[in-house]
């Protein structure tokens, strides 16, 4: 009897403990970003990028938005969707594009340079927010990228326009009325939670500008006891045009990139993510003709790749504002009588209304210390007038913690 009870006060007491362990659920939430925002340039922002009602800070003449916003800390793993719609608000054109966060540990911010908290010019560098900046007690860390993506040509707006209508191919039923991209950033996790500052960037000249809608999805594990994985994200370089004191990045046609990197543990399981495009919209630019990216660590090539995509006009239902030309002057053997589109031609990692997925490179294990990736692109070309030359690069990398 004696023996029974034991028993039976051990299972009450595992019973007990395992009830203790049992992880707090959140459930599914999704997280309005922004709303049918217009993003649009205007020099009186340049003059005053203060929070509207909207609680959007509008920075570089109003062709960066960001807003704080609160997102939920899960102690249970989740899947993290980032979903963003667009269209023209009457700008006709394709143009590059970027949603991001920025690191909560980063304590200098481009928040800090448009706001006039801190003075680019001090840093003394042409591109003082690329990569990681430390001096003193003042971190910089660059923005991390939850969505690279490209506006199609004049999607939305001109999508009934009397003019486009005999720019319609026979092959798509009609012109699309907005563009949606949506991508699985559970990896990005670790950088989701609690107040964060959240950002799009779009490279538009025009009063016009595009029209945006953009939210964040959790679906939290119905595992019981699935706890989150524990993981660290390290950014380490961005070229995107993010604040008005930088220029476009055409430094690969002069020199390599290098970050350089302290780690104070080991890594575990690690994995660099790296988003490329390259741009430069004239016929023989780095937009149009095929450009090597080699990386390195510590001195190691990891990856050496041409980032490209060939299959452009599967978009042309997005483009309505495409020019168009006599297929025969792009190609050999064509009968005049075929067109070709702008937005049907080949680029360097992207197409008008495509998103961009990160190249994911295993580094596996790497040890405690410092370290250097190296970014090339050795036949990049130089910037010079009327002929824009540039490349948007990130790169973060992720390790497990256990």
């Amino acid at each position: 009897m004696k023996n029974i009870v034991t028993l039976c006060l051990l299972c009450i007491i595992f019973i007990t403990a395992c009830a203790e362990k049992k992880l707090e659920t959140f459930g599914d939430a999704s997280v309005s970003i922004f709303e049918d925002v217009h993003l649009h340039f205007d020099m009186a922002f340049k003059e005053n990028p203060a929070k509207g009602n909207d609680g959007i800070l509008r920075l570089d003449a109003g062709r960066v938005i960001v807003k704080k916003v609160k997102l939920p800390t899960y102690q249970k793993q989740a899947k993290a969707t980032i979903n963003l719609t667009l269209t023209s608000n009457g700008d006709p054109w394709d143009k590059s594009g970027s949603m991001f966060i920025i690191p909560k540990t980063s304590n200098l911010t481009l928040v800090d340079f448009e706001t006039g908290k801190f003075d680019l010019t001090t840093l003394n560098e042409t591109y003082p927010v690329v990569s990681t900046y430390q001096k003193d007690s003042i971190l910089h860390e660059p923005n991390v990228e939850l969505l690279r993506f490209m506006t199609p040509f004049g999607v939305g707006y001109f999508t009934n326009d009397e003019r486009v209508k005999s720019r319609k191919p026979v092959y798509i039923p009609h012109w699309e009325s907005d563009v949606k991209w949506s991508q699985d950033i559970t990896h990005l996790l670790p950088l989701l939670e609690d107040e964060i500052y959240v950002g799009v960037f779009i490279d538009t000249w025009t009063k016009e500008g595009y029209k945006l809608t953009a939210t964040l999805n959790f679906e939290e594990s119905n595992i019981p006891n699935h706890s989150k994985k524990k993981q660290t994200v390290v950014p380490l370089v961005n070229t995107a045009k993010y604040a008005s004191g930088q220029r476009l990045y055409d430094e690969f046609s002069r020199s390599d990139l290098e970050v350089n990197f302290d780690m104070p543990e080991t890594f575990k399981n690690a994995k660099l993510y790296y988003i490329t495009t390259g741009h430069g919209g004239h016929a023989k630019g780095d937009e149009f003709v095929k450009k090597e990216n080699k990386i390195s660590l510590d001195g190691k090539e990891i990856k050496a790749f041409i980032p490209w995509r060939d299959d452009c006009s599967s978009f042309r239902r997005f483009n309505p504002t495409s020019a168009t030309w006599k297929a025969s002057e792009f190609y050999d053997d064509v009968d005049d009588c075929e067109k070709i589109a702008s937005s049907d031609l080949s680029r360097s990692n992207w197409c008008p209304g495509s998103d961009i997925l990160p190249e994911i490179i295993p580094l596996n294990n790497l040890s405690k210390g410092k370290h250097t990736l190296t970014i090339s692109i050795p036949e990049a070309q130089t910037a010079k007038q009327g002929e824009d030359n540039y490349w948007m690069v990130s790169a973060y990398i992720i390790y497990d913690n256990e």
